[in-house]
């Protein structure tokens, strides 16, 4: 296929960014930052709360600098006395989404967050940045870490049952997604690492992971709830579980999501991990998915072979939402005078970037929204949560719709170069 054959060059082009020697800089451990940012629509500021080492790292000891440029956030590690970058993430948040919602320019919210990264030898400079409306980043906040503080927490954390389910890789050279239980009580944990088992067939058989199924390991991290299932706020229903998970998030009745950042990433440290997965307990239809952050479905409901693999797009390649006509909660989320960095949309400002060498001469530019160009790749209109200037690159996409058979080309590609640059 056309888009295979280029996926080496393009791979090779996003790893020529120089990369430092991991043990140079950094020993196999963690170091996460928890802090928070408030604000509102127009206005953020970082409060830090505190540091901690966990007990290993389980990302790559060769790909540390982030080759994508996705995300609204970014953090960079670097060293102070020569100034060279040592690491660096994009990624998102669940604040982010919440400014471009109505609520956000009548009040101000706090949101916790956390930042991972390679446990540093000497002192650390660690610069967060934001990605402004017209897409260039600006600095946010900065401080410098001593990784011999005696400020950074090193306590032992909770104790809690993290079973390899699926691989049997180094954590290094392959791709790692925890699992964690959410509303499944001690009583339901042999039910959770089954569901566990059948979300990781789901994923493994789903284009393009089913490539590289020898090269993903799945853990199942059984974080215990007090009770079963998940809040439903607009029904009144409210259960007591590891990670306060809840439906109605920013007020949509599908959208399942937790805010509890700090806990769900408590928990994660059980494993080695590159990616999260929050599996609810629950037959209900929902789920979410944020840009290295975590990605959220429910585990019983008929459509969440879908749900989750179209969250997963998210949570770990950044892939952008090519539907236009459900409910959300944002407005004007995508200027339409700004190119999205997201791979699968695009504005047109800079389609050069995007897919448009991908699109045969005989497919008209802009593409009709015709089912006779199911299965080709084009420039359709609509995605973004808006039907007029956002263009998607198929007639539909498990990125648009639970009607769809796979991810398209487009998402494809980019998964694939995402499940690289973790495997190297």
């Amino acid at each position: 296929m056309k888009s295979f054959s280029v996926l080496p060059l393009l791979f090779m082009a996003l790893s020529l960014q120089a990369q430092v020697a991991f043990d140079d800089f950094f020993t196999d451990r963690t170091m996460r930052f928890d802090f928070m940012m408030a604000g509102n629509n127009d206005t953020t500021k970082v409060y830090p709360v505190s540091f901690r080492e966990e007990p290993f790292w389980g990302g790559s000891l060769t790909n540390l600098t982030d080759p994508f440029g996705y995300g609204n956030f970014r953090y960079e590690i670097i060293d102070p006395v020569t100034g060279k970058l040592l690491y660096s993430r994009g990624f998102c948040t669940l604040y982010q989404e919440w400014q471009t919602t109505a609520e956000a320019k009548k009040m101000d919210r706090v949101f916790h967050e956390v930042a991972t990264f390679p446990f540093p030898k000497n002192k650390v400079s660690f610069v967060l940045s934001i990605r402004g409306r017209d897409g260039s980043f600006s600095k946010l906040y900065e401080t410098v870490i001593d990784p011999s503080s005696y400020f950074i927490t090193r306590e032992k954390p909770d104790v809690v049952p993290a079973t390899r389910i699926a691989g049997t890789g180094d954590p290094h050279t392959s791709l790692d997604i925890a699992f964690i239980a959410e509303g499944y009580t001690l009583q339901e944990m042999e039910k959770f690492r089954e569901d566990v088992r059948r979300m990781a067939d789901i994923l493994i058989a789903e284009a393009p992971f089913d490539k590289y199924s020898d090269r993903i390991n799945i853990w199942a991290v059984e974080a215990p709830s007090y009770e079963s299932g998940t809040d439903v706020p607009g029904e009144g229903i409210y259960v007591n579980t590891a990670l306060s998970a809840s439906y109605y998030t920013f007020d949509v009745d599908r959208y399942l999501t937790t805010q509890d950042i700090r806990k769900v990433n408590d928990y994660a440290a059980a494993a080695p991990h590159d990616q999260i997965i929050v599996l609810i307990n629950s037959t209900r239809y929902g789920g979410g998915g944020v840009y290295n952050y975590y990605t959220a479905s429910t585990a019983d409901h008929p459509l969440t072979p879908k749900v989750l693999t179209h969250e997963f797009g998210h949570g770990f390649a950044g892939l952008g939402d090519e539907y236009y006509s459900s409910e959300v909660a944002y407005e004007e989320f995508y200027p339409l005078d700004v190119e999205p960095w997201e791979a699968n949309i695009t504005t047109r400002v800079n389609f050069d970037a995007k897919w448009k060498s991908l699109i045969a001469r005989s497919v008209p530019v802009p593409t009709p929204n015709e089912k006779r160009y199911t299965g080709v790749t084009g420039l359709f209109e609509g995605g973004g949560y808006s039907a007029k200037g956002i263009y998607r690159p198929a007639f539909d996409c498990r990125m648009k719709s639970n009607e769809a058979d796979s991810f398209c080309e487009v998402c494809q590609n980019a998964l694939e170069l995402m499940i690289l640059f973790y495997l190297k």
